[in-house]
C-alpha cells in the first residue's frame, strides 16, 4: 500500500474558490466543469464553513487549518478593545490588515498560515484573488515579507511582485477596475484566470496556488441567489474554471497537481426586515455603529451581529439579550459562558460552542432567524436581515444553507467519482494540502486531514451528532455539532419563538 510518506514529494495543489457558491447551484447544466470535475474526484457532501459564514474569517480559517477562536480574525468587521483607544477593524481594508499586523508585531492572525508554513519547508506559494483587496492580503499577508507572489483581479496595489505583475500586464493589459454593483465581475475573474496559466505557472511552478473568484457572491448580495445576473457570473466563472480543468487534465494531473475546488460559505435571501437598532434602543443603551463618547454599545449589524459594550456587564448583556428574543427576528445567540453550555443571558449559548471565545469576540454574538422556506428564484433558505433589501442574497448566519460550502478534490492521491458522507469542513484543507506535500501540520491546526478521500486513505471514521439547546420564556434555539475523530464541526442552528411566526 502506498502512503503519503512514501511520496518523494512531486505533489503541487492548485486551489479555486468559488466566493458564495452553493452546492445545490452546481449542476450539469449550470456548471458543465464543476460537474465534470465531481465525475473525475471527490466530492464532500456535508462540507461546513466556520461561524460566523462571513468571507474574511472563513478564508483565514482556510489557509490557517484553524478555527475564528485560535486564528483570531472573528468577523469581516469587529471591535479592536486591545488598543488604548478602541477601534472599528474592516478586514476588507488591505493596508488596515498590514498596519495591523505591524502593529502586533507580525501577530494579527493567531495560527501560522500556509504561506508561513510553505515558506518555512522550502515550498513556493501563490495567491490570485479577485476578493475584496482585504481579502486577497489575508489569503497571504505574511507574502511581502516572505517574497511570495501575490496577485489581485482589481487592485495592482496588492500586488507582491512586482516583476510579476509588469509580466501579467505587458501581456494581458492593466488590472481591471471593480465593476458597478449589480453588474457580474467577469474581467477580473477571467485576468486572474489568465494570470495563473499564462504566467504565474510557467513562470513558478508554485507548489501551493490559490485561485479566488468573488464571484458569484457579490452579484448575489446585489442581485439575488437566482437571479439573471448571478447565474451569468456563474456561467462565466464555470467556463473560466473549464481553462483550468482542461490544463489539469492534459498537463497538471500527470505531474502530480491536485485540485481542490471550495466556497467559503453559501448563501440564504432575505425575506424581512429586522428593527435591530430600534429594539437595542428601546432598552435605553446608547448604541452606535463605532465607538465614541456617550456611546454604551457598538453594534456591528451585518448579517451576523455582534455587540461590544462599553462597560459590559452581565446585567447589561442579559438586557440587550432579553430584548432581541422578544423580536420574530431573533436567531440563536451566545455569549461567553456562565456555566459549561449555557451562557450569561438567559437563553443563550455559551459561544465556545461555535468557536467564537477569543479576546477580539463581542460580548454577544448572534444571527438572524432564518427558515427552509423557498425564495422567488425557488431556492429552500430565507432569513430576516437589517439591512440587505428582500429578495437579495445574504449570509453570516448559521442557516443550513449558509454554512454549507462547496468541496471536491481531485487528483493522482484522491478517489475518483466518489460522493463522501463524513462531515469535513474548511479547515480541514490546509491539513490536508500539507499532507499531500509530505508536511507536518501545526499543532494549531484545529482541522483533519481528509483522509477518506485518499486512495491509500483509511475507512470513513466514525461520526458523533451532538445537539445544544437553550430556552426562555417563549424562546428557544438548537445548535448541531458533529464530531469526526478530535475534529468537531458546527453544522447549523435555529431558533424558534412560540409567541411569533417564524
Amino acid at each position: 500500500m502506498t502512503t503519503m510518506s512514501d511520496q518523494s514529494s512531486p505533489n503541487r495543489v492548485i486551489i479555486v474558490l468559488f466566493s458564495g457558491l452553493r452546492p445545490d447551484l452546481v449542476s450539469r447544466s449550470l456548471t458543465p466543469n464543476l460537474d465534470r470535475l465531481k465525475r473525475r474526484g471527490a466530492t464532500l457532501a456535508r462540507q461546513r464553513t466556520t461561524y460566523p459564514s462571513e468571507t474574511l474569517n472563513s478564508l483565514t480559517s482556510l489557509i490557517t487549518g484553524a478555527t475564528p477562536d485560535r486564528h483570531g480574525i472573528v468577523g469581516n468587521r469587529f471591535l479592536d478593545r486591545v488598543a488604548a483607544a478602541p477601534r472599528l477593524i474592516d478586514t476588507s481594508d488591505d493596508r488596515l490588515v498590514e498596519d495591523l499586523d505591524a502593529a502586533s508585531g507580525g501577530h494579527l492572525v493567531g495560527a501560522p498560515s500556509l504561506g508561513e508554513i510553505l515558506a518555512t519547508n522550502g515550498k513556493t506559494f501563490a495567491v490570485l484573488a479577485s476578493n475584496s483587496a482585504g481579502a486577497t492580503r489575508l489569503l497571504n499577508h505574511k507574502a511581502r515579507s516572505l517574497s511570495q507572489v501575490t496577485l489581485s483581479g482589481h487592485f495592482a496595489r496588492v500586488a507582491t511582485s512586482a516583476a510579476m505583475l509588469e509580466r501579467v500586464e505587458a501581456r494581458l493589459g492593466p488590472t481591471p477596475a471593480p465593476t458597478p454593483h449589480g453588474t457580474p465581475d467577469l474581467a477580473g475573474q477571467a485576468f486572474l484566470t489568465s494570470a495563473l496559466l499564462d504566467e504565474v505557472w510557467p513562470q513558478i511552478r508554485p507548489d501551493v496556488a490559490i485561485l479566488s473568484f468573488g464571484e458569484p457572491d457579490t452579484s448575489s448580495h446585489h442581485c439575488g441567489i437566482g437571479a439573471t445576473p448571478t447565474l451569468e457570473a456563474i456561467r462565466f466563472l464555470d467556463r473560466q474554471f473549464g481553462r483550468v480543468l482542461d490544463w489539469w487534465e492534459s498537463e497538471g494531473a500527470p505531474k502530480g497537481v491536485h485540485l481542490i475546488v471550495a466556497s467559503e460559505h453559501g448563501q440564504v435571501t432575505v425575506h424581512a426586515q429586522a428593527d435591530l437598532l430600534d429594539t437595542l434602543k428601546a432598552t435605553g443603551m446608547r448604541c452606535g455603529q463605532v465607538p465614541g463618547p456617550g456611546i454604551d454599545a457598538v453594534v456591528i449589524s451585518g448579517q451576523v451581529g455582534a455587540i461590544y459594550l462599553t462597560e459590559p456587564s452581565d446585567r447589561a448583556i442579559r438586557r440587550l439579550v432579553g430584548a432581541m428574543m422578544e423580536r420574530p427576528w431573533c436567531g440563536p445567540v451566545f455569549t461567553a459562558a456562565k456555566s459549561g453550555e449555557d451562557g450569561i443571558a438567559s437563553g443563550s449559548l455559551a459561544r465556545h460552542l461555535v468557536f467564537a471565545d477569543h479576546p477580539r469576540s463581542a460580548d454577544i454574538l448572534f444571527s438572524f432567524r432564518g427558515d427552509d422556506g423557498l425564495d422567488s428564484f425557488g431556492f429552500p433558505g430565507r432569513c430576516w436581515s437589517p439591512n440587505s433589501p428582500v429578495g437579495f442574497g445574504v449570509h453570516g448566519g448559521l442557516h443550513a444553507k449558509e454554512m454549507s460550502s462547496l468541496g471536491i478534490l481531485a487528483g493522482p492521491l484522491i478517489r475518483s467519482g466518489v460522493e463522501s458522507r463524513v462531515p469535513s469542513g474548511i479547515c480541514d484543507f490546509a491539513p490536508t494540502v500539507l499532507s499531500l506535500l509530505g508536511i507536518s501540520r501545526p499543532s494549531t491546526m484545529t482541522g483533519r486531514v481528509l483522509a477518506e478521500l485518499l486512495i491509500f486513505g483509511a475507512e470513513d471514521p466514525p461520526t458523533i451528532e451532538t445537539a445544544h439547546k437553550a430556552r426562555a420564556g417563549g424562546y428557544r434555539q438548537e445548535l448541531r455539532r458533529v464530531q469526526v475523530g478530535a475534529t468537531i464541526y458546527v453544522d447549523s442552528a435555529d431558533a424558534s419563538s412560540s409567541n411569533h411566526r417564524s
